[in-house]
């Protein structure tokens, strides 16, 4: 397992809106997830994002984490 400082935290906030969160400050429900693009698919097609929140998460959101992981 990293440590923490290593993993990017991604956070569904009280509003429910899931972003990542470059600080791992905000306010909400967070999962952590290793920064490579591997990991963030893996995650996706497990549907990890769903069990860590307990919402569906909409497709455009994981195409804007996506986005931000890979640059």
């Amino acid at each position: 397992m990293k440590p923490k400082k290593e993993l990017l935290r991604i956070v569904r906030t009280p509003e429910g809106i899931v972003e990542l969160d470059p600080t791992g400050k905000r306010n909400g429900r967070g999962a952590y997830l290793c920064p490579n693009l591997i990991c963030f698919q893996t995650a996706v097609k497990e549907r990890r994002f769903r069990k860590a929140f307990g919402v569906d998460v909409e497709p455009e959101v994981f195409a804007n984490l996506e986005g931000k992981i890979s640059s």
